[in-house]
């Protein structure tokens, strides 16, 4: 669970430490207080999508740690190569001005990517657009398979599929009329003859480019060591360097034995001599190599120019050209043989197919039931929700167009509802009111949730339009799902603050001319005042108070109720 979470520079915050606790956990205040600078908070540290926005006016940089205890063995740890079974698990973001984000995970550095993955595996937010969600049909799908826990059946659907169509792509690049493929083959062959009369050599283009830098400096180069070699070897007019060495070399070595620092002199000018002679050696061997022939330069640059009019149509290396080459060789043959590899080509396709319709078919039969149970759980969720005469059902269609089924599969399908006795059911978006979208959502994210391996989730004004009764309903409803998991809840509803284990009021301020968020704990004392303002508005008078106090009463006498009821 979501034990510490700490905000710096954030927004309004400009440092704020929260204390989670296990059970229900809700956060209060006037709208525009900074409830949900909290949950972007929280969403920042857990890898989401965030701006620089965020950013507290005139701070350089923001950061968010968040602590989690209790933590599962999760696969992510495991391949990112942390270590499980620990007690605590610290996850941190920091986001800069300039729009750089460094993320860790216990102190490792981790991307924004491998954050995100983890946080999903951690807690899961459940904001306001779901229900924006809920009313999308293309999204139905998604729940019902997530319910399901159809991944392997739609992984190995989807392989066939995506062996099936690769095969029609394949076969439609060779069906071609004759005009386009006579146009085809003209361009293939003449492609194939322009690279083939270049004969192109795998690392060509490297070595024309040194052999022409060494050549515009030929004259320079020859003269260089024409006089270096005439330094060290001399003519028949005047000794080089060599010969005197070997000259002064003679001489010491000569009255060596006399004195031992001539002989130790001696040694050392033995050994300049055969580097000088082995220095003349070289630059002998140096200057036979400049063999340049006068026209070498000009056709060093005709060839780079053809391979710089072959780079701009075929590639930027001499690799690339010919890899280029070979791809043209098998088009072509292709091509020429296109007949025969359509028949076998379609063979392949036929099995394809039938693979793929098989997997397809396994696929919907498995919604088909899977829908049938969900049905059910979320209408048992609805009527714990005040909601015991709504119709909930999954419509299956199949799946249009010319194929009959795409990477999701064979169906097409929708929620349907029907909110009132004797009603027909019509799709969710035509019927669902906002308060009844509400629960509807709350329903699906709880029987979406029972399976998972989550042990927090956030729920931001999710009870948006929820009054009277209907709000008691949902209170109780996400007191219960906290029995079982960790739930922090945004809300305006004091039915819902009433039915939490811990209250946090959010409040703004302003000191030293600048706007600051706060947040503090509620004792019981300080949560009926909360409630009597949420119940009444600003002017909390007595009457208020006494009823926060009855509505602390009974939703304790509530959660009573339900721990005795998981005992």
């Amino acid at each position: 669970m979501l034990s510490l979470l700490h905000i710096e520079n954030i927004a309004l915050i400009e440092s704020a430490d929260i204390r989670f606790e296990a059970g229900f956990n809700v956060l209060t205040g006037e709208t525009g207080a900074g409830k949900s600078i909290v949950i972007d908070s929280i969403g920042a540290v857990l890898g989401e999508r965030t701006s620089r926005e965020l950013i507290r006016t005139g701070a350089r940089s923001a950061l968010v740690t968040a602590v989690f205890t209790g933590v599962p063995p999760l696969a992510w740890l495991v391949e990112n190569g942390f270590s499980t079974g620990r007690e605590e698990l610290l996850l941190q973001r920091e986001l800069q001005g300039d729009g750089r984000n460094v993320c860790r995970v216990d102190g490792r550095l981790v991307t924004v990517a491998q954050l995100r993955e983890l946080g999903r595996q951690l807690l899961n937010i459940h904001g306001q657009h779901d229900g924006q969600q809920l009313l999308d049909p293309a999204s139905h799908l998604g729940y019902l398979d997530r319910f399901g826990r159809h991944e392997p059946l739609l992984e190995e659907y989807r392989a066939a599929y995506h062996s099936w169509h690769d095969l029609r792509k394949r076969i439609a690049a060779l069906q071609m009329d004759e005009a386009e493929r006579s146009r085809r083959v003209d361009t293939l062959n003449y492609q194939i003859r322009e690279l083939e009369r270049a004969e192109l050599r795998p690392g060509e283009d490297e070595e024309l480019d040194a052999r022409r830098t060494l050549l515009r400096s030929a004259g320079k180069l020859m003269e260089a060591v024409r006089m270096a070699e005439f330094a060290l070897s001399g003519d028949e007019d005047s000794a080089g360097a060599c010969a005197l060495v070997a000259d002064a070399e003679g001489a010491v070595q000569s009255v060596s034995s006399i004195s031992p620092e001539l002989g130790e002199l001696g040694e050392r000018l033995t050994a300049l001599r055969c580097a000088a002679d082995d220095a003349a050696d070289s630059l002998r061997d140096l200057s036979r190599t400049f063999d340049f022939s006068p026209g070498e330069l000009d056709e060093v640059e005709e060839r780079l120019d053809l391979l710089y009019r072959l780079r701009k149509k075929y590639g930027p290396t001499v690799e690339e050209m010919l890899a280029y080459l070979d791809r043209c060789r098998q088009e072509l043959d292709q091509i020429q043989y296109a007949d025969d590899t359509i028949a076998r080509l379609e063979k392949e396709l036929g099995k394809a197919e039938k693979e793929a319709r098989k997997r397809g078919q396994a696929l919907s039969q498995a919604r088909q039931t899977s829908a049938q149970s969900l049905r059910d759980r979320v209408q048992e969720e609805l009527r714990q929700l005040d909601m015991p005469k709504v119709r909930f059902e999954v419509e299956f269609a199949p799946k249009g167009g010319e194929a009959g089924m795409d990477e999701t599969g064979v169906d097409e399908i929708q929620f349907l509802m029907s909110a009132n006795l004797g009603e027909a059911l019509k799709p969710i978006q035509k019927v669902a009111s906002g308060g009844e979208l509400a629960r509807i959502m709350l329903a699906l994210k709880n029987v979406l949730a029972e399976g998972d391996e989550i042990g927090s989730l956030v729920f931001d004004e999710v009870d948006t339009g929820v009054s009277g009764r209907a709000a008691q309903k949902v209170a109780e409803k996400m007191a219960q799902v906290a029995q079982h998991k960790q739930v922090l809840c945004v809300t305006h509803l004091p039915q819902i603050a009433a039915m939490a284990d811990t209250h946090f009021a959010v409040s703004k301020g302003e000191r030293g001319g600048r706007t600051y968020t706060a947040l503090e704990r509620l004792d019981r004392t300080r949560r009926r005042e909360e409630l009597a303002r949420l119940i009444g508005g600003a002017s909390v008078t007595p009457a208020l108070l006494e009823s926060a106090e009855e509505l602390l009463a009974q939703a304790e006498q509530i959660r009573k109720h339900m721990v005795g009821e998981t005992q």
